[in-house]
């Protein structure tokens, strides 16, 4: 099948989409299919074809778009949607008009994050279901948008796998990316992975980590891995900003390490090096979130929030630990408070290794080779059945 990929984003600009839309295509091309990259100027990856534009998403690129997918006959061109990932422009919403004759399929990365258009309201929310129907089939890729999009016949729900493959460097050795981490064999390390974005709660992982040092004794470190704010979302820096006050605020500078980006290895290596891996989500754990499916990949033992929909993979005290908000004293802003959790695995190593395990089964439900046949299997459905309309 000769396959087209759309994205805003891809490497090495930095971002969740443009990582998934590398790693699907490179699982697609060893399944024996012709892949098709279409994305920004900054896009490299020299063993794929990729067709790059520097004029933006607006008007023109959108029919730059369907001269590129008649140029290389493609059968299906899958749309990577991620809003903040296009500029914020409104013209990628109308691609299926612009693609005649070439099925469009739609996965949506974002579907329900209304901070893109805090203003729009109800026209974003018209400009996004309008997408999905005019696609010729939609992938959501966790619970809650599928919610959205479940009364459309060619919805379907296919997980995100980790954009970070489980491969430690060939010298790697634990207490050597503890240190580079700022924690000693015996220090308690809490990692925290992915770009700051006020959606995640790297705020609340902040003043609770300063909670502990203030109240307990436990010899609590943080890492904070990867670049702070990433290649597609400006909101981000401000984000990041605030973090660096309320740190300073708490004088737990000594206690933070922030590790820039790095590699795929050097993500892996601290991800295993720590303890914890701590994602106190503000909107609860979903599929939506990289970190979590890289931390679950790695077998971490992991605290986060308790999803908003009920997702049956993710079992409290089986493979992750599950925290609700709390307040713990006057003192506190009315958090969704992890501290409890840190405390709880600190002091029983027992369930660290159960969390650990959990995980590490967690994982295989969550196969890139899996994801990539879903994603065939959709575009099949999509090809069949314009077939057997045009027979008609």
């Amino acid at each position: 099948m000769r396959i087209g990929l759309v994205t805003g984003e891809y490497p090495p600009m930095q971002g969740g989409v443009g990582a998934y839309t590398r790693v699907l295509a490179q699982t697609l091309v060893k399944k024996g299919h012709d892949i098709f990259i279409f994305s920004d100027a900054q896009a490299d990856d020299p063993t794929l074809s990729i067709t790059k534009t520097d004029k933006g998403w607006g008007l023109s690129t959108m029919r730059m778009i369907n001269r590129w997918a008649h140029h290389n006959q493609l059968d299906v061109v899958n749309l990577q949607f991620e809003t903040a990932a296009f500029q914020m422009s409104p013209w990628v919403h109308f691609l299926p008009e612009f693609l005649r004759d070439t099925p469009l399929v739609t996965t949506f990365h974002d579907l329900l994050v209304p901070y893109l258009f805090p203003k729009a309201g109800r026209l974003r929310q018209w400009i996004v279901q309008r997408l999905a129907k005019r696609s010729h089939g939609v992938i959501v890729t966790n619970q809650e948008d599928f919610q959205q999009v479940q009364h459309l016949m060619h919805a379907v729900l296919i997980p995100i796998g980790s954009n970070i493959p489980n491969k430690l460097p060939s010298n790697y050795q634990r207490d050597e990316w503890r240190k580079k981490a700022g924690a000693t064999p015996r220090d308690f390390l809490v990692a925290y992975f992915g770009f700051i974005n006020h959606s995640k709660g790297v705020d609340i992982l902040i003043e609770d980590v300063a909670h502990i040092k203030k109240t307990s004794q436990v010899p609590i470190k943080v890492v904070l891995i990867g670049g702070r704010t990433g290649s597609s979302d400006p909101s981000n820096q401000e984000e990041a900003q605030k973090i660096d006050r309320l740190i300073e605020q708490h004088n737990i500078q000594d206690i933070i390490t922030w590790t820039g980006f790095v590699d795929d290895e050097a993500v892996s290596a601290y991800l295993t090096a720590s303890d914890v891996v701590a994602l106190p989500f503000r909107d609860g754990a979903s599929y939506r979130r990289g970190s979590l499916m890289a931390a679950i990949q790695h077998g971490c033992a992991i605290v986060t929030t308790r999803p908003k929909v009920n997702i049956p993979l993710f079992k409290n005290g089986e493979n992750m630990l599950l925290v609700q908000q709390e307040i713990l004293d006057e003192d506190c802003p009315p958090y969704l408070h992890i501290s409890h959790a840190l405390l709880q695995l600190y002091r029983r190593p027992s369930l660290l290794h159960k969390l650990r395990q959990g995980a590490r089964d967690l994982a295989h439900e969550f196969n890139w080779s899996v994801i990539a046949d879903d994603c065939l299997a959709m575009y099949e459905a999509v090809l069949n059945s314009r077939q057997s309309t045009s027979s008609h």
